[in-house]
């Protein structure tokens, strides 16, 4: 059987790469399913095993982290960022949430024929800035040019490497732990959106969060890193797909209540009048963490010392209390009602 057939679809669409159910499943069918289950990870490490923001490798008594991701928006230039800071935040984040400290950073770019150079610049010299400032080595890379018209603009690819005493791997979620958002959601993905729709200018308040997390999510797992079960970014898919993976994976509920999920005002009138759930948006400068209920207002605490402001306790994960909500996302509606969250695969092409 082909994986079109298991699928269902005859052709790839823009649902498999929007970060939701669609993408994962043609993940598992298409790469997952087909490596012998010992080579999915290298011993005494993680990879394809667990399918979290990197892979683990032990060298020499500590752990290497190594993440890769490739970056392709639209527009390359949008408010709060570009192309070339989004690949460094980015790359740098995935190592963040796994309790890495970044140290290396590659970078592949491909541009189209005919960009211009000055554009090109810009956007390196944006990736490159992230980097300094970041203390991230540059340490190699790759470029290459497509033909007008078989690539659109540039698209970076950034490979990230980082050390960890004892990395964060999403697999140790418990019932009753708490349910941490670090910063307001959805901002990366409600500014691509608005500017994809030609209303950049004239929503107010409405920008992209990329940044680095280096500072203030990565010394808060290092610190309490015994009682932090699990740590993502909710990029593409946003919340609703991060939540939805853990608790498929841990056959636990999630209740979460709408009221506390942090976003700022801007962004949800922007998102409420044109019906879009903000759950399910990208957040490049934002981070979901799963921890032990003993511990929680503590690392709220510390996350607002360190500059977190709208750090909040969001939820918990639960046993499940029918069979039917085993491995889904319960969210406790403003007014009292409850609701299945559901990733959604928002047609949002080239987000991030």
């Amino acid at each position: 059987m082909s994986v079109g057939s298991c699928l269902g679809m005859p052709v790839v669409q823009l649902a498999h790469g929007a970060g939701a159910v669609e993408m994962w499943r043609l993940i598992n069918e298409l790469i997952v399913s087909k490596v012998p289950r010992d080579l999915r990870a290298v011993k005494g490490g993680f990879g394809i095993d667990v399918l979290d923001d990197g892979a683990v490798i032990m060298v020499g008594g500590q752990y290497v982290v190594l993440t890769i991701d490739s970056y392709t928006v639209n527009p390359i230039f949008f408010p709060g960022g570009d192309i070339g800071h989004l690949a460094a935040c980015g790359t740098i984040n995935d190592l963040v949430v796994m309790g890495a400290r970044p140290v290396a950073f590659m970078d592949t770019v491909i541009a189209e024929e005919g960009l211009p150079t000055e554009v090109l610049e810009k956007v390196v010299n944006s990736m490159i800035k992230v980097l300094v400032s970041e203390g991230v080595a540059l340490i190699g890379g790759d470029f290459k040019v497509m033909p007008k018209g078989s690539l659109d603009r540039v698209v970076i690819t950034g490979t990230g490497v980082g050390l960890s005493k004892r990395p964060v791997v999403d697999t140790g979620i418990r019932p009753g732990d708490k349910l941490i958002v670090i910063s307001p959601i959805a901002e990366h993905g409600a500014a691509i959106l608005a500017a994809q729709l030609g209303m950049d200018s004239d929503v107010k308040g409405v920008v992209s969060d990329s940044r680095p997390l280096t500072r203030s999510l990565l010394p808060v797992i290092e610190v309490f890193r015994e009682g932090i079960h699990a740590a993502r970014d909710p990029t593409r898919g946003g919340v609703a797909a991060v939540l939805n993976e853990w608790s498929r994976a841990s056959g636990l509920t999630a209740f979460i209540e709408r009221s506390r999920v942090p976003i700022r005002e801007g962004v949800k009138a922007f998102l409420d009048a044109i019906g879009v759930d903000p759950l399910s948006l990208a957040s490049e400068g934002s981070a979901v963490l799963a921890v032990d209920p003993g511990i929680a207002e503590v690392v709220v605490d510390e996350l607002r010392r360190l500059g977190e402001g709208y750090a909040e306790v969001i939820g918990e994960f639960r046993e499940p209390p029918t069979p039917f909500l085993k491995g889904r996302v319960v969210a406790i509606t403003e007014v009292g009602g409850k609701v299945l969250v559901e990733p959604k695969s928002v047609n949002l092409p080239r987000i991030c």
